[in-house]
């Protein structure tokens, strides 16, 4: 199969519309040309510094626009980030990645401090990903230098729908920290967000904007929004586990060789709902009792379901 970076938006909703037992099927066929089937990436997410963030993102309980059970807290020792890496590695993951409840990246003593914990991490032989908001190239360059993999940088929605969620930083924004990224010969990570009560259409246009990126995203994680009480979207109804599995096998067609990862919303997934969606292509989950603020599945559950399911963790750096 070609890898193309030229989909239409008539061709996104075409696959998308499938039947959904025939696009679970097509997806499971190219995902087994490009990656091991059943071979799961476990990620760890930790939040080096929560709370406080100027943006008025409508989903997070991190803004201090909005008053959520999340208070701004001082940043994570560098001793108290390894450790936190390492208790995770024993536990199977080969990704770190390190989020800051930031508009962007600073010159400061904080990101300096980021910068050594990248190292140390990178130094215990897994990849090391981080979210710190917007990027320059300078930075970009330091933080490359300093052994980071891979920038997560999400789009969240559709540029029409984004505006409705955010207006403290453009989609454009995010496009060009995505271009920076790219540029600087780091992984990009770049997903977003469903279940914000943007329509099937805006969904779409995420995936289609991911697809025509040449190189595609690395990694794709898929979020199903958390309403979390306190923000704008805290009364939102949750989006229905099928759409997740039809965006999954989606971004597989159109996105053979990423990442697609499951993000937040897992906890309330069904291990029959993560079977599919692993058949629909998904390869990799975060693991561990939170994403940032907000509740994930348990690690005793993930490992039952690893072992029901008979699936085997991915080793760091294995698509090289």
């Amino acid at each position: 199969m070609t890898i193309r970076s030229d989909w239409t938006a008539r061709e996104v909703q075409e696959v998308h519309s499938t039947p959904l037992l025939e696009l679970i099927v097509k997806a499971m066929g190219i995902h087994r040309k490009y990656h091991a089937v059943g071979e799961i990436q476990v990620c760890h997410l930790i939040s080096i510094k929560t709370g406080g963030c100027s943006e008025d993102c409508k989903y997070c309980a991190q803004s201090s626009r909005y008053q959520t059970s999340v208070k701004a807290e001082p940043m994570m020792t560098y001793e108290e980030v390894i450790a936190g890496a390492k208790k995770a590695i024993a536990r199977g993951a080969t990704r770190v990645c390190l989020g800051a409840a930031w508009r962007g990246v600073r010159k400061s003593r904080q990101f300096d401090e980021t910068l050594r914990m990248i190292q140390g991490i990178a130094d215990l032989g897994v990849e090391v990903c981080c979210t710190l908001g917007l990027l320059r190239e300078d930075q970009a360059k330091k933080l490359k230098q300093a052994g980071l993999y891979a920038y997560n940088h999400n789009l969240d929605s559709s540029e029409r729908f984004y505006n409705t969620i955010i207006t403290t930083r453009s989609y454009q924004d995010r496009l060009n920290t995505l271009d920076i990224v790219e540029k600087s010969g780091m992984s990009v990570c770049c997903g977003g967000i469903i279940g914000m009560g943007e329509t099937g259409e805006d969904r779409l246009q995420l995936l289609l904007t991911l697809s025509k990126r040449n190189p595609h995203p690395e990694s794709v994680p898929i979020n199903l929004l958390s309403p979390i009480p306190g923000t704008p979207l805290e009364n939102q109804p949750k989006l229905s586990s099928w759409e997740l599995i039809r965006m999954v096998a989606t971004a597989r067609i159109l996105m053979p060789q990423s990442m697609i990862r499951l993000s937040a919303g897992r906890i309330d997934l069904s291990f029959q709902e993560q079977a599919l969606c692993f058949l629909s292509g998904a390869n990799s989950i975060f693991a561990g009792e939170k994403l940032l603020t907000v509740g994930n599945t348990s690690i005793d559950s993930d490992e039952d379901m690893f072992t029901l399911l008979g699936l085997q963790k991915r080793r760091a750096y294995a698509y090289e």
